[in-house]
Order: C-alpha cells, then structure tokens, then sequence
C-alpha cells in the first residue's frame, strides 16, 4: 500500500520530529512512502490533501501538524476547519486520511510530548485501507 504524508511546516522542530517517527512506522508496517508535501501550515493541509488524493498511486494519505495555543482562538479556528475539510476530503475521494494533527488548545510542552502520536496517525491510515480492501 502505497501513502503520501502532508505536514505542516509551522512549529518545525515539533513536526519534522512528527515527519520522522510517521515515516519509520510506515517502513514498519511495509507501507510505502509515496510522496511527502510540506506545507506551510496546518491551514494549508486540506489543499495538500486534496492534491495527494488526486495520485492515482497514493492509497491513503497521513496528516501532521501541531496547533499550539497562543494569546486568541485562533487556534481553534485553525484545528475545527482544517479537521472537518480533511475529513470531507476522505469521504469525497474514498481513501482514508487520518488526522495526525495536535492540538488545539495545546502547550508547547504538550505538543512535544504528542510527537509519538504520528505513528498513531500512520496506524489509522493502515488499518483503514486492510478493511477497505475487503469490502
């Protein structure tokens, strides 16, 4: 099975470390990494995305990104609509993506600490195209 992995730029030493373990879990799982999109943003992960899906090679495709709180709730507005158009995107193309995105409402402290959570990412994408294929 083959994936393609979109992740954001923004909080970079947090989500290269992120990069890094989803892509040594996908070599454990023998998923293949197809493709990586860095984008700048968690904002911009919908269009990366949406422009993975469009692959015919990628299967199903992973999200990372940490949105940490800061002084407003922006963070919130981020997180809600980059989750509900990942989740429309899936359900448009038919492939799994899974929401490897920390946050919101979160501390530095608490996104470094969930930078483990992208192999859950990863996972999620697996175990959806195992029970896809047999329908």
């Amino acid at each position: 099975m083959k994936i393609g992995i979109v992740v954001s730029e923004y909080n970079y030493d947090i989500t290269m470390m992120m990069l890094h373990r989803a892509e040594e879990h996908a070599k454990f799982l023998n998923l293949e990494v197809k493709k990586v999109l860095k984008v700048p943003g968690t904002f911009d992960i919908p269009l990366g995305v949406k422009k993975m899906l469009e692959i015919p090679e990628i299967d199903g495709v992973v999200t990372l990104g940490a949105v940490i709180k800061g002084e407003t709730d922006h963070d919130q507005v981020i997180m809600q609509n980059a989750a509900r158009k990942i989740e429309d995107l899936s359900v448009e193309h038919s492939k799994p993506v899974s929401l490897g995105i920390s946050g919101p409402n979160e501390s530095r402290l608490q996104a470094q600490a969930r930078i483990e959570m992208a192999k859950d990412a990863v996972e999620s994408v697996s175990k959806m195209l195992l029970r896809l294929k047999d329908l």
